[in-house]
C-alpha cells in the first residue's frame, strides 16, 4: 500500500482544485458563447426621413405681442419650437421657415409657465401645399391676436431684393396709418404709403447691399414717429419683412427679418 506524505497529499489536492476551477471557467465561457450565438441581431428602429415636401407648407412666426417673453409654438398639439419666442423675435431664428403638413392645422402659441398671465392663442389655419406663410402675433399678452399672411415669393432675376412692410404697433386706442420714407429714395413718394394698423403690404423691389434709414410718419404729418437704420443690408434675390412694432406711447421699433 502506497502511503503519501502530508505535503504530497496537499499538493495533489491543490492541483485537483485548480483543474476543476479551470473546467468550470471553460464551461461558463462556452455557455456564454452559445447564448450570444443564439441571439437574433436586432436593427434599431429609425424614423424615416421625410424628404417629400410636396404636401407641405412653409411657415414662420413673428412675435409683435407686447411683453411676451417665452412663447412656444404647437401645431396639432405637437411642439415645433425648441426655444422660447419673445417679443420682437422670429421663429425659426436660424432658418427661413419650418414645414407643416398642408390642410387645416391647429396652432397654439403660449407661455408654458404655470404662473403666466398670458392668454394662450389658439387658432385654426388652412395651409396650402407649396405655399409660404408668416404668422404675426400682436396686441398684448392678455389679448393676443394673430394675422396669417401668404408670402408672395418671387425671386428677382437681377441683384435686387424684395421688401414689404407690416404695421403692428400697439395702442389702447386707434392710431393713424403710417407712411414709410427711405433716406436713399429721398423725400419724394414714400416707400410704403398709408399702411393701416395690423396691415401687411405686398413685396416691392428694393436695392440690395446698401445702407438705408427708414422714417416712419403718421400719414400726412411731418414729424417722424421713429427713425430706424435698416439692419441688416439686404442680400440680393432675398425677400425681407420690416415690422413697425412695440407700444405707440412707449418704446417703438422697426424689426427687419428675412422671409425667403
Amino acid at each position: 500500500m502506497l502511503v503519501l506524505d502530508p505535503i504530497t497529499v496537499i499538493n495533489i489536492k491543490t492541483t485537483t482544485m485548480k483543474f476543476f476551477r479551470k473546467i468550470n471557467i471553460l464551461i461558463w465561457i462556452l455557455a456564454a458563447s452559445a447564448l450570444c450565438m443564439s441571439c437574433t441581431k436586432e436593427t434599431p428602429h429609425i424614423a424615416p426621413r421625410n424628404t417629400d415636401l410636396s404636401n407641405s407648407a412653409a411657415v414662420q412666426v413673428f412675435s409683435a405681442t407686447v411683453k411676451a417673453t417665452r412663447n412656444y409654438i404647437y401645431v396639432d398639439g405637437t411642439s415645433v419650437s425648441g426655444i422660447a419666442l419673445a417679443y420682437g423675435g422670429i421663429f425659426p431664428g436660424t432658418a427661413y421657415s419650418f414645414k407643416v403638413n398642408a390642410g387645416s392645422r391647429s396652432f397654439t402659441i403660449k407661455d408654458t409657465l404655470p404662473a403666466t398671465t398670458q392668454v394662450p392663442l389658439t387658432f385654426t389655419q388652412t395651409m396650402d401645399a407649396g405655399k409660404s406663410y408668416t404668422i404675426f402675433t400682436y396686441d398684448t399678452i392678455t389679448s393676443t391676436k394673430q394675422a396669417t399672411v401668404t408670402n408672395n415669393i418671387v425671386v428677382p432675376t437681377d441683384t435686387s431684393s424684395r421688401l414689404r412692410f407690416a404695421n403692428f404697433i400697439y395702442n389702447t386706442t386707434p392710431v393713424a396709418n403710417v407712411d414709410v420714407y427711405s433716406f436713399k429714395k429721398g423725400t419724394g413718394a414714400p416707400l410704403f404709403a398709408n399702411v393701416a394698423t395690423n396691415q401687411v403690404t405686398d413685396f416691392i423691389p428694393y436695392a440690395s447691399l446698401q445702407t438705408d434709414t427708414f422714417y416712419v410718419y403718421a400719414a400726412g404729418t411731418t414729424s417722424p414717429l421713429i427713425v430706424k437704420q435698416l439692419v441688416p443690408s439686404l442680400v440680393p434675390t432675398r425677400s425681407y419683412t420690416s415690422v413697425y412694432n412695440g407700444s405707440f406711447s412707449g418704446t417703438k421699433a422697426v424689426t427687419t427679418f428675412v422671409t425667403y
